[in-house]
C-alpha cells in the first residue's frame, strides 16, 4: 500500500535454520535429539519442513521405523531423568536399585518421557514407570521404550525449533 514501509525481515527463524544449513550440520542437531543415524538421515534428507507439526510428524515416522538394532543404539545414547533438587538420599538409593533391576533385566538404560509431569511428581512417576514395566517380557519393552525415546525426540525437536535451542535439553 502508498505510504506504508516495509520493515526488514528479522532473523530466520530456528526451523528456517535448520531447512537451510548443510545436511551435515542438520544431522549433528538430530542425533542429539536422537542418536539414531538412519533417524538423523532421514530427517535431514526430508528437508525442508513447512512447520513444526511436519517436522514432528516426520519425526514420529522415521522413530516408527527403528530396528531393533537402531534402538539399541538410541538406547545407549540417552541418559537418566533428572531428579529434581533436594531429592532425599534414600530416594536416591531406591531408584539406583531400581535402576539396575531394570538394566539387568532388559540390557539397557530405563527411559520415559516427562515432558508434562511437574517436577514435584517426577520421582514418583519415574519409580512407578520402572516397577510397572519389570513386569514386561523384553519384547514388550523394546516396544514401550521405542515410544518412550519417540516421545522424548519429539520433545526435543519441540523446544530446539521452537525456542531455537538444540535437541540435547534433558527431558
Amino acid at each position: 500500500m502508498p505510504g506504508q514501509s516495509r520493515g526488514r525481515p528479522g532473523p530466520p527463524s530456528p526451523l528456517e535454520h535448520f531447512n537451510a544449513v548443510p545436511a551435515e550440520d542438520a544431522e549433528r542437531t538430530l542425533l542429539a535429539c536422537l542418536n539414531s543415524v538412519r533417524w538423523a538421515l532421514r530427517m535431514a534428507d526430508h528437508r525442508p519442513y513447512p512447520d513444526l507439526t511436519s517436522l514432528l510428524a516426520a519425526s514420529d515416522e522415521a522413530a516408527y521405523d527403528l530396528t531393533a538394532a537402531e534402538l539399541a543404539q538410541a538406547l545407549a545414547a540417552e541418559s537418566l531423568p533428572a531428579l529434581p533438587e533436594g531429592t532425599y538420599a534414600a530416594a536416591h538409593t531406591a531408584l539406583n536399585a531400581a535402576y539396575a533391576a531394570y538394566e539387568a533385566k532388559f540390557g539397557h538404560l530405563f527411559v520415559i518421557h516427562l515432558d508434562e509431569v511437574p517436577p514435584e511428581e517426577r520421582l514418583d512417576r519415574i519409580l512407578e514407570g520402572i516397577r510397572s514395566r519389570l513386569a514386561n517380557d523384553p519384547e514388550e519393552e523394546r516396544l514401550v521404550a521405542a515410544e518412550e525415546l519417540r516421545r522424548l525426540a519429539r520433545g526435543r525437536l519441540a523446544d530446539a525449533f521452537r525456542d531455537a535451542g538444540n535437541c540435547a535439553a534433558s527431558h
